[in-house]
């Protein structure tokens, strides 16, 4: 390991100075946890602050950042889709890096719809430099019961999408909220 990873990436600076910005409180560090490394990439540090909170929906060429509430249903996650690919391309990301990032966010969104309570948010994030995409779906915590598509579908159809991510990103992981709320995220190389 080098001896960048005991410091801040230009990540988590954006993060944690949007987050003071909108909560307008100083942000600590938090429980997060980073999982889904792939070797030869750094793991995001374990006290990953508070995402950007809603609501922020901005998207043009100068832009790095996009926030979008989404509707708990399974329409968000093609709704989501669309964001990421619309912003992506708006951010001149590469053709595969913006395709991965669009399946990473599906399966992202489509768990939160599946797996947990509402509200759910994406979150975009471009690092300044542009060689790296943050990926963020934060949603209500924990459903009390499954969604209507785990009964829908046979049991081959289930639990692919962590394993997706897992093949897609550099690293991922899930950092837990105090009141209740989880970000699943990823982070992804970028051309």
């Amino acid at each position: 390991m080098n001896n960048q990873t005991s410091q801040t990436p230009p990540l988590l600076e954006v993060i944690i100075m949007y987050a003071a910005v909108f909560d307008r409180r100083f942000p600590g560090p938090s429980g997060g946890t980073a999982t889904g490394e792939r070797p030869g990439h750094e793991a995001a540090p374990s006290n990953r602050p508070k995402p950007i909170p809603l609501p922020r929906h901005a998207v043009d060429n100068h832009d790095r950042d996009l926030t979008q509430a989404l509707e708990h249903r399974p329409q968000a996650a093609g709704t989501a889709r669309h964001l990421a690919q619309v912003t992506l391309q708006n951010w001149r990301t590469d053709t595969e890096a913006t395709d991965a990032a669009v399946l990473i966010v599906s399966e992202l969104v489509t768990n939160a719809v599946e797996h947990a309570q509402a509200p759910i948010a994406l979150h975009l994030h471009r690092e300044p430099t542009g060689s790296r995409i943050w990926i963020g779906v934060t949603d209500g915590g924990p459903a009390p019961h499954q969604g209507p598509w785990t009964s829908s579908c046979s049991d081959d159809e289930h639990g692919r999408g962590l394993t997706i991510v897992t093949m897609l990103a550099d690293t991922h992981g899930t950092h837990p909220h105090p009141d209740g709320r989880t970000t699943h995220w990823a982070r992804l190389t970028a051309a």
